[in-house]
């Protein structure tokens, strides 16, 4: 399934996004560095074969894909989705992103509906996500997206002393 907003088309990510997937990536870890488990310094060591192979991998299948919001030029948006290791019925949405430009125009939305078919049509009905705590920008934006606030606190997988909530909505 792939939707389109007034100018930007979000779809699955494409092998031939290589490229502008690793300038968007590079982009979401400056702005955004608690929400994600790689720095900077890290993605950009990253040789561009490896990146490249990464994005191909997530291209196609049932395990793990991607979601681009593509204006045409420079990627926008970003979000991923991953089958849960432990629960059949879930996808585990990760890497969730829009530039700051372009942010409250419906593309987080629209990304995260493409996550929500996409795992409908593996036969995983729920979503999850991780936010940090205290990130209440992105709380209320998926809270407006319908996702609820489970409980659950996680220690963040990198940063002693931060945690993150954990968000569940049907997909």
């Amino acid at each position: 399934m792939t939707s389109v907003t007034t100018t930007t088309t979000v779809r699955r990510v494409r092998p031939t996004d290589a490229a502008r997937m690793r300038a968007l990536r590079l982009e979401m870890l400056a702005d955004s560095p608690l929400a994600f488990l790689e720095t900077v310094a890290e993605a950009a060591a990253r040789p561009h074969a490896e990146f490249a192979a990464r994005v191909a991998a997530v291209s196609r299948g049932d395990h793990t894909a991607q979601f681009v919001a593509d204006p045409g030029g420079r990627l926008v948006g970003h979000a991923g989705g991953i089958a849960a290791p432990d629960e059949p019925g879930l996808t585990l949405v990760y890497a969730v992103y829009v530039t700051p430009a372009r942010r409250g125009s419906g593309l987080l939305a629209a990304l995260v509906d493409e996550v929500a078919a996409w795992s409908r049509a593996c036969g995983r009905p729920e979503l999850m996500m991780e936010v940090v705590v205290g990130n209440d920008r992105a709380y209320r934006a998926y809270q407006k997206l319908g996702f609820v606030d489970t409980g659950v606190r996680v220690p963040h997988p990198r940063i002693v002393g931060l945690y993150e909530l954990q968000m569940r909505r049907p997909a």
